[in-house]
């Protein structure tokens, strides 16, 4: 059996999503911070990404992450995100299967009843405190980087759509938020490609008319998650889909999403801090956020938010690259 590859990981799902947690085979990504390490490896590490998150050895709808070295001494691990469509600043659901697979493989010292990770991700620091009974991880809840709103009750004019009403927040990455009634779609899983292409037509006319940029974290330039919410939605429950480029759904109700819908309705003065608030993904599975302080991203008013989920391991892989392999990036429909 011959191979030029070996790359271990540790696959989880995240209340639906799945993470592919890298846990050897990669080596140390070049890089000062995370966010050099993010950059270095989307410019000279690509392959690696498409080799674990591409057909055969994944799937349309893969996410991963990478563990290193931290670059911070106040963190345990540094962790780079990958997915299909590229390497992200910030995951949630991939926090949260990481400090899940780092508590139930021993690779941190684990205490009960609280397990607490600091993690060093490219948008900044993350910290998850894992609820742990009989040595098993049964939550994790995330303290993520700190979310704001980019531009509230916009429109941009979309081809196939029209004026399209919208807004947009960063929550790790950046989400624009539109009420599926004003694209005229129902909240339907049975509906999903039309609603994936009402998403990937925003983010195009975003991206080309009035693309976000974060003010200090280098590469954040740019709209690839559409946060479509379903009728009835308000600051207690909001269900959603979530649309991502190149085009298919979180099959979790998405950290990062939740964060920015967060930052979102504490800016409209519907959402305190301290108020629990619940975000149901397409497939129905729900995160817990929270909102626990305010702050600022250069100048402009920001929250810290909590977001609460599950994940659960569901194997160990090592994934090889046979030298004859005529796809040894592996291949997307």
């Amino acid at each position: 059996m011959r191979s030029t590859r070996l790359i271990s990981a540790v696959d989880s799902h995240t209340e639906g999503m799945p993470t592919r947690v890298v846990t050897g085979g990669v080596g140390v990504i070049p890089g000062a911070t995370m966010n050099e390490k993010r950059l270095y490896f989307m410019e000279h590490l690509d392959h690696i990404r498409q080799f674990l998150m591409n057909e055969p050895r994944g799937h349309a709808a893969m996410s991963g992450a990478i563990l290193q070295p931290a670059t911070r001494e106040d963190c345990d691990w540094g962790v780079v995100y990958i997915e299909v469509s590229g390497c992200l600043p910030m995951c949630g659901h991939g926090t949260i299967g990481v400090a899940t697979v780092l508590v139930e493989t021993g690779m941190v010292a684990v205490q009960e009843p609280v397990t607490t990770i600091r993690l060093d991700t490219p948008a900044g620091l993350v910290i998850a405190r894992v609820a742990v009974s009989d040595g098993h991880a049964d939550s994790v809840t995330i303290e993520n980087v700190p979310s704001y709103v980019d531009r509230l009750d916009a429109t941009i004019e979309v081809p196939g759509l029209g004026t399209v009403p919208y807004s947009l927040a960063f929550g790790g990455n950046f989400y624009a938020m539109v009420n599926l009634a004003d694209v005229g779609l129902p909240f339907d899983r049975s509906r999903h490609q039309e609603v994936t292409a009402a998403g990937l037509a925003i983010m195009e006319a975003i991206n080309a008319g009035d693309p976000p940029r974060h003010p200090s974290i280098d590469g954040v330039d740019h709209c690839h998650h559409v946060e479509f919410i379903a009728p009835g939605s308000d600051a207690t429950l909001s269900r959603h889909a979530m649309s991502i480029y190149p085009g298919w759904f979180d099959r979790s109700p998405c950290g990062t999403g939740t964060s920015a819908r967060m930052a979102e309705l504490w800016a409209r003065g519907e959402l305190p801090l301290g108020q629990d608030f619940t975000n149901e993904s397409f497939i129905g599975s729900r995160f817990v956020g929270r909102l626990i302080a305010e702050t600022e991203v250069d100048g402009r008013p920001a929250v810290i938010p909590t977001i609460t989920g599950r994940a659960w391991v569901t194997g160990i892989g090592q994934y090889m690259l046979d030298p004859s392999d005529p796809f040894p990036t592996g291949f997307q429909f």
